[in-house]
C-alpha cells in the first residue's frame, strides 16, 4: 500500500501535493507532554526537596505550588558516571523511562530530576530501570487512604 501523498502511477506532477494534515491516527488518550528543566535554579530547588534513591538512579521531586499543571523533568549525570559516551547513554536511558512513566504516574505541577548513578544507570536492564522509577514515585507520592 502506498502512502496517501504518493501518486498511484509512481510519477509526481506539479499538481500533486501532500495532504496539509497528518493522516496518522492519533490516540484518544495522549498522555501529557513533559517539559524539560534547563535553568540551574530549578535543579537547585529540586535538590532541596524530596529525594528517593533506588538502585538505578536518584530521583528528586518538588511540588512547585503554582498554577502551571505541566510536569517538568531534568536529567543529570556527573563525571563519576563515566566519560561523555557513558554519561550520554545514561541520560538517554533516563529520558526514555521518564517519557514512558512520568506522564501517567507523575503529578501535575511537580518538578522531577533524575540523576544517573555510576556504573549502574548505563548498564542496568531497561525493565529494571523502569521498575526503579515506579518504586521511587510510589515512595515519593504515597497514596492517601
Amino acid at each position: 500500500m502506498t502512502p496517501p501523498e504518493a501518486p498511484e502511477t509512481g510519477t509526481a506532477s506539479r499538481d500533486t501535493r501532500p495532504p496539509a494534515i497528518s493522516v496518522c491516527p492519533k490516540p484518544a488518550d495522549t498522555p501529557a507532554k513533559l517539559t524539560v528543566l534547563k535553568a540551574r535554579a530549578d535543579f537547585l530547588r529540586a535538590a532541596r526537596a524530596r529525594k528517593q534513591a533506588v538502585e538505578g538512579m536518584l530521583v528528586q521531586a518538588r511540588d512547585r505550588r503554582d498554577d502551571d499543571p505541566r510536569i517538568r523533568v531534568g536529567y543529570t549525570c556527573s563525571k563519576k558516571v563515566g566519560n561523555a559516551v557513558a554519561r550520554n547513554r545514561a541520560k538517554r536511558r533516563l529520558r526514555e523511562i521518564a517519557r514512558l512513566i512520568l506522564p501517567t504516574e507523575g503529578r501535575p505541577g511537580w518538578d522531577y530530576v533524575l540523576i544517573g548513578r555510576p556504573e549502574v544507570t548505563g548498564t542496568r536492564p531497561f525493565d529494571a530501570l523502569q521498575a526503579d522509577l515506579h518504586r521511587a514515585l510510589r515512595k515519593l507520592h504515597p497514596t492517601e487512604g
